[in-house]
């Protein structure tokens, strides 16, 4: 049985860890841990609910006056 596995595609179901999933959507430390608290431990549900954090911010920064 081949035991080796490959840390570069870990699998669906372990957690992210808060620093590389904020790096790997561009957010902060505290977004990313609210992100990781409310969907974790689901990398898919995780991604998911930071890209819409992200179009979320996107939109509103749309509707504000320009300064």
């Amino acid at each position: 049985m081949n035991d080796d596995f490959d840390i570069a595609y870990p699998s669906e179901d372990q957690p992210y860890e808060v620093t590389s999933f904020a790096k790997k959507h561009g957010l902060t430390i505290r977004v990313a841990e609210a992100v990781l608290f409310a969907k974790g431990p689901s990398r898919m549900a995780c991604d998911a609910a930071a890209s819409a954090f992200l179009c979320a911010v996107a939109q509103y920064a749309k509707k504000q006056p320009a300064r």
